[in-house]
């Protein structure tokens, strides 16, 4: 059975590095055979997280659109953009809403339960943003993911990538490659009980 797995950068910057590993992530699982769906955060755009206003005009629709398509899914590939060694506000506040997802109409809804995760990061310092995925691996198990061990990371990332958005450095996308293997393999196996 193929896998179905979303694609998150979570930076909407311009030119943004974790733009362009959401762009060589989702090459590779479809090189591997996974069907993939790449979105952006900015087609998704969310107030902050507050309970007032949840409980007033209850989740957000967008919310409600990204908790459907993330529960269609068999895993989700986050590339994490690093904030002060920690996780870029636009991501966090992603999470959180579809993380507060309860119900739609009239059935129990958790869209993230269960779902398998595959984590990346890319910067130009030479921590490679890593320092930030021990954050997100943190919250996502919290919210019912099952996050795979395998991880990428990509350093200088201004020069990382070539003119058809490949990573240039061998080793790198060999790392990237095998995080994309274990996912689609968890996904697969998940599949086939």
């Amino acid at each position: 059975m193929i896998p179905n797995i979303l694609v998150i950068p979570g930076s909407n910057r311009s030119g943004s590095f974790n733009a362009s590993l959401a762009a060589a992530v989702s090459v590779e699982l479809a090189h591997q055979g996974a069907d993939v769906t790449r979105i952006s955060l900015v087609d998704y755009p969310l107030p902050l997280v507050d309970e007032d206003l949840k409980n007033q005009s209850g989740i957000p629709d967008n919310a409600l659109k990204l908790g459907r398509l993330i529960a269609a899914q068999d895993g989700v590939f986050l590339c994490c953009p690093e904030y002060n060694s920690s996780i870029p506000p636009l991501l966090k506040n992603m999470i959180d809403w579809v993380s507060l997802i309860a119900r739609d109409g009239d059935k129990p809804f958790k869209p993230w339960k269960g779902r398998f995760v595959a984590l990346g990061s890319a910067s130009n310092g030479r921590f490679a943003g890593i320092r930030g995925l021990y954050h997100v691996r943190s919250v996502m198990m919290n919210v019912g993911t099952q996050v795979i061990s395998e991880q990428c990371s990509v350093g200088g990332a201004a020069n990382a990538f070539d003119a058809d958005g490949r990573l240039k450095d061998e080793r790198t996308a060999a790392m990237m490659a095998s995080t994309c293997t274990s996912l689609i393999a968890h996904c697969t196996m998940m599949n086939s009980r």
